[in-house]
């Protein structure tokens, strides 16, 4: 992208903000937003927020290492948690709404979003899958975590748009002008 795409606006407010925003309007608490890069600005446009932050100081490493990051700050109150992805910004909190309702109705150890026969962000894990998580090194989100227990999970379909992200100059700019 040239900038961290995380401060870029979407609909004028800055993408980790907007993620954020949808995270506490679908009533998820505690907010841990992991930081890395451009870590001050990351914090001063979630200025007012409530949030928490997780620092990645290896934030050029795999995914696993943010993912990492954010679990460690969690305290023992916490019985799940949902993986997102600011970049991710057509998720929205009627989605989150529907993965942590589905979890409070069932035992089940994570509920998946499913986008046609793709499996990706948003996540929830009970804290019962957070070892294995922790152990987990590399990229994809947790993606092997949720492969092996897939068998288990709830998962929740939704449009094949709502998928896309925000990864090139073109992603944006289309994103902006549409």
């Amino acid at each position: 992208m040239g900038r961290n795409k995380m401060l870029l606006d979407v609909q004028g407010v800055p993408m980790v903000r907007r993620a954020v925003l949808v995270a506490i309007e679908a009533g998820a608490s505690p907010v841990v937003v992991v930081v890395g890069n451009d870590e001050a600005q990351v914090r001063e446009v979630l200025a007012g927020l409530d949030c928490t932050f997780a620092v990645n100081a290896d934030f050029t490493g795999p995914t696993s290492t943010s993912l990492h990051a954010g679990l460690r700050v969690l305290d023992d109150s916490v019985d799940a948690t949902i993986l997102m992805l600011a970049d991710m910004v057509r998720v929205s909190a009627d989605m989150l709404r529907a993965l942590i309702a589905s979890l409070r109705a069932s035992d089940a150890p994570l509920a998946v979003s499913r986008y046609d026969d793709v499996l990706a962000p948003p996540l929830l894990f009970r804290r019962a899958l957070w070892p294995e998580l922790l152990a987990w090194h590399g990229e994809g989100c947790g993606k092997a975590v949720v492969k092996a227990h897939e068998h288990e999970a709830l998962l929740h379909d939704w449009p094949v748009e709502s998928l896309r992200d925000v990864d090139t100059p073109e992603d944006y700019h289309e994103l902006v002008t549409r």
